[in-house]
């Protein structure tokens, strides 16, 4: 039966989880075991509780109980925390308007390793210093719709449970694998690309560089393991990254136009060089 809750005070400590603790806080960087993340909208939700995750409690548009997408959840959750309210309480509550009404908070899935992860993987992407959430979740959808086994991020990278990269993955984060590949900034590029190497990958830099073969060069598409990595916004891959690479790769322009978004780079990337 669903255990449904009239929030009577927007100061209650069980609402914290979403409005007044941090990204870090979440996380959990202490105690990953107890981490949490905010799934927003009932689509993003369905497809976390699809893929396994542990929901903790609701909090929502109360008008929305007998709506579109929101009953359904509600029968999945199990006896969870449902906490409801008319919508104005609610943006006063969270300084937002809800994306249609809903947010759950779920356990954060056990983290995987990058060599468990890549063990049986043809195309990865590694994503080195990506710091906006939009990108992260943009590449995530990407690498979903375009067949790509798995992405790894560098410990400087956005985390991809935050709840905007949730939210622009369309939650694809959690049907995509994904994991760290090193625990702190030092581990990368020199011992990330040297597991790459240890695995049997061959690595695509993805640069604007003249010392660089065509993204549609045969020798790319025929390599049966590769990573394809792509660097943060503006500044790129590191000089280091690139020299350390197997192929450096370049999606050539047009119009005189310098550099693709890192999320619409990451796009033709992925079409291209993966195996389809």
């Amino acid at each position: 039966m669903a255990n449904i809750i009239k929030i009577t005070d927007i100061n209650k400590p069980e609402l914290d989880v979403f409005v007044r603790l941090t990204g870090a806080q979440l996380r959990n960087k202490l105690e990953p075991d107890k981490g949490i993340f905010i799934a927003e909208s009932p689509t993003v939700i369905s497809v976390a509780l699809g893929s396994g995750c542990e929901p903790i409690s609701m909090l929502t548009d109360e008008r929305l109980l007998s709506g579109e997408g929101v009953p359904e959840i509600i029968e999945r959750v199990g006896d969870i925390p449902i906490y409801t309210a008319e919508r104005d309480t609610l943006k006063t509550l969270t300084g937002f308007e809800l994306t249609r009404g809903a947010l759950c908070a779920m356990k954060r899935p056990v983290p995987k390793s990058a060599s468990e992860l890549c063990r049986d993987a043809k195309r990865i992407a590694v994503l080195e210093a990506v710091t906006d959430s939009t990108n992260i979740g943009a590449l995530f959808r990407s690498a979903a719709a375009l067949g790509i086994d798995a992405v790894l991020i560098t410990p400087t990278c956005c985390d991809p449970l935050c709840r905007r990269a949730i939210r622009v993955s369309m939650g694809t984060v959690f049907q995509v694998p994904w994991a760290r590949i090193g625990d702190t900034p030092s581990d990368w590029p020199e011992k990330g690309l040297r597991l790459l190497s240890e695995l049997g990958f061959k690595t695509a830099a993805m640069a604007l560089r003249d010392d660089t073969v065509s993204i549609d060069d045969p020798r790319l598409q025929a390599e049966d393991r590769l990573a394809i990595i792509l660097g943060t916004e503006g500044d790129g891959l590191s000089k280091s990254t690139i020299a350390s690479c197997d192929y450096t790769v370049k999606i050539p322009m047009s119009h005189g136009v310098d550099s693709l978004n890192v999320a619409a780079a990451g796009a033709v990337a992925f079409w291209i060089l993966g195996k389809r």
